[in-house]
């Protein structure tokens, strides 16, 4: 697993260092990294090529930093249901993961990500707006995240990822946003999503506002190399409203 479409070429297809340098016939190859798919594809398609009986596959994860210490995550696997490797696959996945859902084909699995991570994302501004308009009002973060869990706001990232510090005890922000999913990362998976929109033709009305704030959090000092959900922060909500609680 690592961050780039370069690096995953790097690590296949180096001639001197890359995997595919060495014998990999009847391996079983599974990169995890989060990518785009014409990557993914080409180095599949040369794996296929100088060694047949190998089989490569896409699998990334979703889960947060939180759900690979408890060893929560799912893996989003690029193969059908009915593929061979499937009961192994499974069997590999299940001892760091808790859900491992094929999804039909070659760099679907990433497609799936992809369209997760958008989503994530889209989520985690709303939710920084959300409570931060509702706190500006007088209501408290927790209050707020009880009605959200309530009524159909409810969703994870408010649930277990809230972007407002000390309203989830596990959330990186109640930690100052440092364990978790890196804002730059978050931008460059919001991209990727972006540019396979418009491949594949869909209409995404949220979209470049919502990379246009990414980008600025991972520009910005107070928030870069923090967790994604630090959107908060770069959105301007408010952090210490526990110290303004305790106030007189």
């Amino acid at each position: 697993m690592v961050p780039e479409g370069s690096h995953v070429r790097s690590v296949y297809l180096d001639p001197e260092s890359g995997i595919c340098s060495t014998d990999v016939a009847k391996k079983l190859l599974i990169d995890c990294s989060t990518i785009d798919t014409a990557t993914s594809l080409a180095v599949k398609d040369h794996i296929a090529q100088n060694f047949p009986t190998a089989s490569f596959y896409d699998s990334p994860v979703s889960g947060g930093v939180v759900g690979a210490i408890k060893g929560t995550i799912a893996f989003f696997l690029g193969c059908a249901e009915s593929d061979p490797n499937v009961k192994r696959l499974t069997h590999l996945m299940s001892m760091m993961g808790k859900q491992i859902i094929p999804c039909g084909g070659p760099s679907l699995g990433l497609a799936a990500k992809l369209s997760n991570n958008y989503l994530s994302g889209v989520i985690a501004i709303a939710c920084s707006e959300a409570f931060d308009m509702g706190m500006r009002s007088g209501l408290d973060p927790r209050t707020l995240a009880k009605v959200y869990a309530a009524g159909t706001a409810q969703n994870t990232i408010s649930d277990r990822f809230c972007p407002v510090p000390h309203v989830f005890a596990e959330a990186p922000s109640t930690g100052g946003y440092k364990e978790g999913f890196k804002v730059q990362l978050m931008r460059k998976d919001f991209g990727l999503a972006l540019d396979m929109a418009k491949r594949v033709g869909s209409k995404n009305v949220l979209g470049e506002v919502g990379l246009a704030t990414y980008d600025g959090a991972s520009k910005d000092p107070r928030c870069r190399d923090l967790d994604s959900r630090v959107v908060y922060r770069y959105l301007g909500g408010q952090e210490d409203w526990m110290d303004k609680a305790r106030s007189p």
